[in-house]
């Protein structure tokens, strides 16, 4: 196998973790929406905690990407 092709390979099945980051923040926003509708009073304290879950789930994105850019580029 060619180093470049090997490369590509290790980059594409790294960024296989952006599927499961997209179903987390989708996941996130959808009880996030949920909750408000049901007790619209909480909207703060809850929105707050749904923007740290978005920002956590993100990260995991982020070093997904970060690895896929090593792989790839170093």
């Amino acid at each position: 196998m060619d180093v470049a092709a090997a490369k590509a390979l290790g980059a594409g099945i790294s960024v296989i973790a952006l599927a499961g980051v997209g179903l987390g923040i989708g996941n996130i926003f959808a009880s996030l929406i949920a909750s408000v509708a049901r007790n619209p009073s909480s909207r703060d304290q809850v929105f707050s905690i749904g923007i740290l879950g978005f920002a956590l789930t993100e990260a995991v994105a982020l070093f997904a990407l970060l690895i896929a850019f090593l792989i790839l580029f170093a």
